[in-house]
């Protein structure tokens, strides 16, 4: 926090005050907590704790984080949702005019997006394994002690992943910088590419910018962000096959071809577009909702009805595991094909022994039956959420679009209030906060916060 007040002290904005005290406040707390449980930690952490630590943890940083938005005018329930929007990298925003507000409260954005990024692969290669949760344990090998590690301790390998994220960062600001970005344009804008979240300086997002290299630099480092961590470690380490030689990898960028190609088609044929102007928006906006960030180049909304129901569509697919974007990743997508697979084969030869991998990896009953729990949790749990928001006399496109962009933490949705050029801002007190819970759950994976609901969860 004391970086935006140093930031709008250089730009002499009274604003520093409210990000000083706010500083102030979380740091006093947090010395305070760590004098009080010093030395409790030694023998380490058992699986419930971890469980309710990851919970509390992903709770109590957005409140903290929601501070300097309270102390500078906005309510309560704006500021937390803002807040939550951006450390869960969601992107969703209640506010207006972005363009002229003071340079300390957007780069706190951007700073809360980027530090959820990097806290958000880190989850994912080294908690959720861990704690089996959706699957995730088809990935521990990586984070474990095994083999495939490929540094020796856990803390160099969370070393390598915050250089290699800062190394990403200033290599998208450059380019954004090159192709026409002000300094501080570029600064925020690559650090809420790399971390999938889709926070801008601007109203318009990507619209305010009129040269095509800015969205093309846009692309390349949305899809970096949504590209599993350790394998670009591996890549970057001399061993770039590795990267390739990932089925989800290979899915993910299949599946952006595929549906870019078939984009640029429509809007060529509809939108009298020239066929690079296409391919730009086409492509754009798919890899940003795909890996989950939300910026936007156009009003997608108003490319016909084929495309509102695309959007919809891929609100529902996510980037790789171990990446920072959300949604649901793709891996769960393809064990999910592989079960059908082996099913369908078994009804066809009830005695066959059928065996499904997932690269290397052999896909056991268990870990299908979580992944397939765990679609069936997310689907509730949209659907639980969207009827909630209906509760408020919010519409159905609305209502299920937003639940949809909360859960899966892709920050754009549909409809008149939430589309692409408008914001949360307009919605009744209780839809952000029923909005803010589904992003926090949606970023904690379901599993791990519906888990503390099981009353056997507490008993010993």
């Amino acid at each position: 926090m004391l970086v935006p007040a140093i930031v709008d002290v250089a730009n002499k904005n009274a604003d520093w005050q409210a990000f000083v005290f706010s500083a102030f406040l979380t740091g006093l707390v947090g010395m305070l907590l760590a004098i009080a449980v010093e030395g409790s930690l030694k023998k380490g952490l058992n699986m419930r704790q971890t469980f309710l630590l990851t919970v509390l943890a992903w709770t109590t940083i957005p409140l903290f984080g929601a501070l300097p938005f309270f102390w500078l005018g906005l309510g309560v329930s704006d500021a937390v949702f803002e807040s939550v929007s951006g450390f869960t990298t969601t992107g969703g925003t209640v506010l207006t005019g972005l363009d002229s507000l003071p340079p300390g409260i957007l780069i706190w954005r951007s700073m809360m997006q980027w530090t959820g990024g990097i806290g958000i692969a880190v989850m994912g290669i080294f908690l959720l394994p861990f704690l089996r949760v959706g699957g995730m344990q088809l990935f521990q090998s990586e984070s474990g002690e095994g083999g495939d590690k490929i540094v020796s301790r856990s803390v160099e390998l969370i070393r390598l992943m915050v250089v290699v994220y800062g190394g990403l960062t200033a290599l998208c600001a450059a380019g954004y910088f090159v192709f026409g970005m002000t300094g501080f344009d570029a600064i925020n804008h690559a650090m809420t590419t790399l971390a999938t979240g889709g926070y801008s300086t601007h109203d318009r997002s990507f619209q305010h910018y009129a040269d095509t290299g800015v969205a093309w630099v846009g692309i390349l480092f949305m899809l970096a962000g949504a590209l599993p961590f350790v394998l670009v470690i591996q890549a970057i380490r001399g061993a770039p096959l590795q990267l390739w030689q990932d089925p989800q990898v290979r899915a993910l960028i299949a599946l952006i071809a595929m549906v870019s190609f078939a984009l640029t088609v429509y809007l060529g044929a509809t939108r009298d577009l020239g066929f690079l102007d296409a391919l730009r928006a086409a492509t754009f906006t798919v890899v940003s909702l795909i890996t989950t960030t939300g910026f936007y180049i156009g009003d997608y909304t108003q490319w016909g009805g084929p495309v509102v129901g695309l959007v919809l569509m891929l609100a529902f697919v996510g980037g790789c595991t171990g990446s920072t974007s959300g949604g649901i990743k793709i891996f769960r997508y393809l064990v999910l094909l592989a079960a059908v697979r082996s099913h369908l084969r078994r009804m066809v030869r009830p005695n066959r022994v059928t065996a499904e991998n997932f690269g290397k990896a052999r896909l056991t009953p268990d870990l299908s039956a979580a992944v397939l729990v765990y679609l069936v949790l997310y689907i509730s749990t949209v659907a639980a959420v969207a009827l909630a928001l209906a509760a408020f006399d919010i519409d159905f496109v609305t209502a299920l679009s937003a639940s949809a962009s909360a859960v899966g933490n892709i920050g754009t949705a549909l409809g008149p209030l939430v589309g692409p050029d408008g914001t949360f801002g307009a919605l009744p007190d209780p839809a952000k906060w029923i909005l803010s819970a589904a992003m926090l759950i949606g970023r904690l994976e379901l599993i791990v916060v519906f888990v503390l609901i099981d009353p056997d969860f507490w008993s010993n």
